[in-house]
């Protein structure tokens, strides 16, 4: 067992061990040609050599040089300025004074990082049994977006964090296209589009993982009672998707000194059924934990509510509560925003824990991006959520925020229950006033005290903002 879990980072000392022998230049494969770096920024760069040497560092796009000489652990990093977005090939060339390295066909354009477990890691080409929907359209069309390149970092366990990933960048084409996040590909689609410049992904995730999954050590002994031996996680985990720490310390770490603008993050499956508050702490600890390794400020958080799926019984609430502590989350971390996908399974899709419509999600998480990061404020980007309720005799009305001053129907509204006292839900009947809001009544409730929005694990709603965002689902009681 404990070969098992090291094995990740013997393969990396062996490395080392090797580039020392040879005294040259190693650097970690994720900086490698074709990459994306993050444009009009410092942008890190950073290797091995043997311990004492000096590493020059040239680049295309300007006359600047940079110098870094490396520790007693070979270790060495520079920052280099970094040209405004474009298409134009750039080139970085390392020099110790014993050899060079170059890395061609490097672009400047926005990086993004595509984080969580298999909703994230769900490829263009979809998983057995899984389709993403339009496949055979974006292969096709993949020939014009090329100015969009993606790394997918290999998921690794690991008892200790790696500094170095076995991966290489690719460039989108109708050959690449399928091994790409789907949810992934679809942001970065959109705003290549919006903005015309070069996209970076990499992508660093795990189907399955839970967040303490991706929590450090420090993090998790501080504020989780999970295990921390191998022995123990074993004992207790038997998916090994579910054990902490190893999949942040053979997955996530080795990108962390990267140069990124943001992170997107489409997890929660694996933490459904978590006590209380658990999972919205968690969440923020672990945005605060990666802010702070990536050293690169306030970045923002964008993430994905879990889509509606059965868990045993469509109507448990065991997946609401959870989107619940995900809503919740979304207001205790700054700069995050949360996109509702209640709408994006079809009826048939019960049981398909990887719903097939990952278009939508990509797009809403772009809306988002090119709304608070890049000044388009006339994207329409938020989801309308539950702002306020009064009651008048046997009747509810509901006010919303977000709406974009209209909502996507007047009749047939679906997915509110309402209760009395006896905290009993029935299915309520709503229609909308644009002086008064949605209003409910229920023949089997006189007297209503609370109301619930597609707080089921498998309900979708259909109500909507100016923007046809959906409604985030709630309840206004703590039953």
């Amino acid at each position: 067992m404990k070969n098992f879990m090291k094995a990740g980072g013997l393969m990396l000392a062996a490395l080392c061990l090797s580039a020392s022998a040879e005294a040259k230049i190693r650097l970690p494969h994720v900086l490698g040609d074709g990459m994306v770096l993050q444009q009009l920024s410092e942008a890190r760069l950073w290797g091995w050599d043997d311990a004492g040497k000096t590493v020059k560092v040239s680049v295309s796009w300007s006359k600047d040089k940079y110098t870094a000489k490396t520790g007693d652990d070979g270790k060495w990093m520079v920052s280099v300025k970094t040209p405004e977005a474009g298409y134009t090939p750039l080139s970085i060339t390392f020099d110790d004074g014993d050899g060079k390295v170059t890395l061609r066909d490097v672009l400047s354009g926005e990086v993004w990082v595509c984080a969580g477990q298999s909703n994230m890691e769900m490829p263009v080409k979809g998983f057995g049994n899984c389709p993403v929907e339009g496949y055979n359209q974006e292969v096709i069309g993949a020939k014009d977006y090329s100015g969009i390149h993606y790394v997918k970092i290999p998921s690794v366990m690991s008892m200790t964090p790696l500094d170095d990933a076995d991966c290489a960048w690719k460039t989108v084409s109708p050959s690449t296209v399928s091994d790409a996040s789907a949810t992934g590909y679809f942001f970065a689609q959109v705003v290549n589009k919006a903005l015309d410049v070069p996209v970076g992904l990499i992508m660093a995730n795990k189907g399955g993982t839970r967040v303490e999954s991706w929590l450090d050590e420090d993090n998790l002994r501080k504020y989780t009672s999970d295990p921390l031996d191998s022995l123990e996680m074993v004992r207790k985990f038997s998916w090994d998707y579910h054990r902490p720490l190893l999949w942040g310390n053979g997955t996530f770490h080795p990108i962390l000194n990267y140069t990124v603008k943001g992170i997107l993050y489409y997890q929660g499956c694996s933490n459904v059924g978590d006590p209380g508050d658990q999972y919205s702490s968690r969440l923020k600890l672990l945005v605060e934990q990666w802010r702070r390794d990536f050293r690169l400020g306030e970045i923002p958080f964008y993430f994905v509510e879990i889509a509606p799926y059965y868990y045993d019984n469509v109507n448990a609430d065991w997946g609401a509560r959870l989107r619940e502590q995900q809503f919740k989350a979304s207001k205790m971390i700054p700069n995050s925003a949360l996109v509702c996908t209640n709408d994006l399974v079809y009826p048939y899709e019960t049981q398909q824990i990887h719903p097939a419509k990952k278009r939508e999600v990509g797009q809403r998480l772009a809306f988002l991006a090119l709304n608070k990061q890049y000044g388009m404020e006339g994207i329409m980007c938020e989801s309308p959520e539950f702002k306020d309720m009064s009651v008048n005799a046997d009747t509810v009305f509901v006010h919303l925020k977000n709406d974009y001053d209209a909502i996507s129907r007047y009749e047939d509204i679906q997915g509110f229950e309402i209760a009395g006292e006896d905290k009993v839900f029935y299915p309520a009947k709503a229609y909308y006033y644009w002086t008064q809001g949605i209003i409910l009544t229920a023949p089997e409730v006189k007297k209503p005290v609370a109301v619930r929005y597609c707080f089921k694990n498998f309900q979708v709603g259909n109500v909507a903002n100016a923007a046809g965002l959906p409604l985030f689902p709630f309840r206004t009681d703590n039953w």
